[in-house]
């Protein structure tokens, strides 16, 4: 891939060195293209440093889509809190952008991030793992409005 991306530099560093690395110089980062077991622990830490693992979304994506690509929350099952209506659906909601932008569904891929961004800019609809009250309910009904 260096030689295809010839303008692109690329360092390959042990996952330990990784993640130190996100933590004192996340500016010094822009993709990570790590194998699945450290892509979750990264993705992880990296969801973490932004705020919260409900947030962010992931995509194990096949480039040359000879194998279906997968798009979920980073924060997965969360099965200390399932069936309570307490986990953070925007990294579901990001995750479905990310889908519908690999499908070639630009526009809806578009307005989904749009909904998501100002909903979670109104803390009333901050879930626990923000420091806030609302639940499942109350986010997916906000992002279903956003996007009418």
């Amino acid at each position: 891939m260096a030689q295809e991306f010839a303008d692109a530099s690329w360092d390959k560093e042990l996952v330990d060195v990784a993640s130190a690395r996100m933590v004192n110089r996340p500016a010094s980062l822009d993709t990570l293209v790590p194998a699945n077991l450290h892509a979750d622990i990264l993705s992880d830490l990296a969801a973490a440093l932004a705020g919260s693992l409900g947030i962010a979304p992931t995509g194990n994506i096949d480039p040359e889509r000879r194998y279906p690509s997968l798009f979920e929350p980073i924060h997965g099952s969360a099965f200390d809190i399932m069936g309570q209506g307490l986990a953070n659906p925007v990294g579901t909601f990001w995750s479905c952008g990310m889908l519908l932008e690999h499908v070639g569904e630009t526009d809806a891929a578009a307005s989904l991030p749009r909904a998501v961004k100002s909903v979670t800019a109104n803390p009333a609809l901050h879930t626990l793992d923000l420091g806030g009250q609302a639940r499942i309910a109350d986010v997916t009904q906000a992002v279903c409005a956003a996007l009418e």
